[in-house]
C-alpha cells in the first residue's frame, strides 16, 4: 500500500443522478445565491485538490462550460455515487479520489487534508467523512488500488456505497464542529432556500496560489 503522506488528489463531484427530489432537475444546475451546485462544491475544493472533476450524465456541454472536466458514467442507467468513482478513476490523474457529491456547498475547507493526514495515520486506503448528524457515506477519500475490486462490485451487481466501503480497512473523519453547515445537504426546495439565508457567510475561498478560484 502506498503511503499516503504527500500525495495529491483528484476531486470528484458527483453531479450525475437524477434529482428526483427536485422534479427531475439536473441539481449540480440548480443555482444558489446566483451560482450552479456543482459550482460551490468546486470553488471549495479547487484550493484543497490537484485537480477537480465533474460526474455527470446530463447537460454536459453546460458543465464543461464551467471549466473543470466533466465525465459521464461508463455504465449506464445511473446507478450513483460508485459508478461516478469508477468513471471519474479512468480520467483522473491522482493517486487519491474525493469524492463529494454536487449538493454540499459548503464544504469545509480543511476536508482534503483532514482526509489525507487521517488516512496515513491509519494507513487505511479508505476515508469517509462523518459529523454530528452521522457518516456521509458518499464523502469519502479512496485509494486507485481499489479501484479494480470497486468495478468487480459493480459488475456483480454492488450498489450500496456502504456495503463496498466496508469491504476494505477504512476510517472514519468527524469534522464540521466548528461549522454546523459544512456538509448541508440540498435535497429538496426547502433545503435550497435555507442555504440561500447563508450563502453570504461563505466567501469565495482564495486557492494555494493566493487567487480565487
Amino acid at each position: 500500500m502506498t503511503s499516503f503522506s504527500g500525495q495529491p488528489v483528484s476531486a470528484v463531484i458527483l453531479a450525475g443522478g437524477q434529482g428526483r427530489r427536485f422534479g427531475g432537475e439536473d441539481k449540480g444546475l440548480v443555482m444558489l445565491a446566483g451560482r450552479p451546485l456543482v459550482l460551490w462544491a468546486a470553488r471549495r475544493l479547487s484550493s484543497q485538490a490537484a485537480e477537480v472533476l465533474v460526474n455527470a450524465n446530463r447537460n454536459l456541454a453546460r458543465y464543461g462550460a464551467l471549466g473543470h472536466t466533466v465525465v459521464p458514467d461508463c455504465l449506464p442507467g445511473f446507478h450513483g455515487p460508485l459508478v461516478g468513482l469508477l468513471s471519474a478513476a479512468r480520467t483522473a490523474q491522482q493517486e487519491w479520489l474525493l469524492t463529494v457529491p454536487c449538493d454540499v456547498p459548503f464544504l469545509p475547507l480543511t476536508l482534503v487534508a483532514g482526509m489525507r493526514a487521517l488516512a496515513g495515520a491509519s494507513q487505511v486506503p479508505l476515508v469517509r467523512a462523518a459529523d454530528e448528524t452521522g457518516i456521509h457515506y458518499a464523502i469519502m477519500l479512496a485509494h486507485r488500488d481499489l479501484i479494480p475490486d470497486l468495478e468487480s462490485w459493480l459488475r456483480e451487481g454492488g450498489r450500496q456505497v456502504r456495503g463496498w466501503q466496508e469491504r476494505h480497512p477504512l476510517d472514519t473523519l468527524y469534522c464540521g464542529g466548528d461549522d454546523p453547515y459544512a456538509f448541508l445537504n440540498i435535497n429538496t426546495p426547502d433545503a435550497l432556500r435555507a442555504a440561500e439565508r447563508l450563502a453570504s457567510r461563505y466567501a469565495d475561498p482564495i486557492d494555494h496560489r493566493g487567487s480565487r478560484p
